[in-house]
């Protein structure tokens, strides 16, 4: 509007064809129902660019490193060793069969799901150089934090099979190849659930940066009532039936049960196996987990229009 009140036309551009095209609203506000399926056109658009800020990811944490990938590895197996001297020896949970490899079936899927949480709270502030300056899709520094820490676990997956190897070359029992889906099907549970979480941690952390440390915090806590380096069985018969039952409620559970049932048969038939239904459960923690993206890139979408302003 001019000062006569008077409404000024819409700039546009030129076309390919020489002829003026209407310019567009870059980042146009969208229906909270339905902007799901848009943005994920779109950033399946710009794949291209999430793969560069994958591999960027990846240098910078190891820039100027001599042992790159090594230090991906260096604090599970530190943590590995650390649990199996206290908590197998000294502490008598060694008990537990190949508890080796057991301790290293939740660390793994831990880790993962921690490097996640942890680098997509801060990966919208610490990239606050782009956000200002281009526009593409918000959601694609979160998902490189993702896409990153799942290049990361898979170094820690070869260390498992190794384990697995030497495991079963000692015990003869070795893991059964029907029940492969399973740990495929939790760790798809964690990287769906990890990435809702991590989507709503990254829009809250612009606005409020205390985020990035609560969310240690929180992440040691959620370690210790996940089992991961003690028996479940324990938890059972301490714990009143409502509660373990609210325990078992932990998305993480059913992920690091996955793993133990197939990566460490060695428990199978023992006092120590999850004697549960684990599809049932990773089942319901997908879908769970579907919905919980869903409203968590929603709220994402509807708070990154401010994320300019608040960097």
């Amino acid at each position: 509007m001019t000062a006569a009140g008077t409404k000024l036309p819409e700039r546009a551009s030129a076309g390919p064809d020489g002829l003026e095209q209407p310019l567009a609203r870059v980042n146009a506000p969208r229906s909270f129902f339905r902007g799901f399926g848009d943005t994920v056109g779109e950033v399946w658009q710009y794949r291209e660019l999430l793969g560069n800020l994958i591999r960027k990811e990846l240098k910078v944490k190891y820039k100027d490193s001599a042992l790159g990938f090594v230090w991906s590895l260096l604090l599970p197996l530190v943590q590995l060793g650390v649990y199996w001297l206290v908590i197998g020896k000294f502490l008598g949970a060694g008990a537990i069969p190949t508890y080796g490899v057991y301790i290293f079936c939740g660390l793994a899927v831990w880790t993962l799901f921690s490097e996640i949480l942890s680098t997509a709270t801060t990966s919208i502030v610490f990239n606050a150089g782009l956000v200002k300056k281009v526009y593409f899709p918000r959601e694609l520094f979160p998902l490189a934090a993702v896409g990153a820490a799942v290049v990361n676990f898979i170094f820690q997956l070869v260390i498992l099979l190794v384990a697995d190897v030497i495991a079963g070359l000692s015990s003869h029992q070795w893991p059964n190849l029907s029940r492969l889906p399973m740990p495929i099907l939790g760790l798809v549970v964690l990287v769906v659930f990890a990435t809702a979480l991590g989507l709503l941690l990254a829009a809250a952390n612009v606005y409020l940066r205390d985020v990035q440390h609560l969310i240690t915090v929180v992440l040691m806590l959620w370690f210790w009532v996940t089992p991961i380096i003690y028996n479940v069985r324990r938890v059972s018969g301490t714990l009143p039936s409502a509660l373990y039952s609210l325990y078992l409620m932990n998305p993480m559970a059913p992920v690091v049960f996955s793993f133990q049932k197939f990566f460490w048969p060695q428990g199978e038939g023992t006092e120590y196996e999850f004697a549960g239904n684990i599809y049932g459960r990773l089942g319901v923690m997908l879908v769970v987990g579907l919905a919980f993206l869903w409203l968590a890139q929603r709220i994402f979408a509807k708070a990154q229009g401010n994320f300019a302003q608040e960097l």
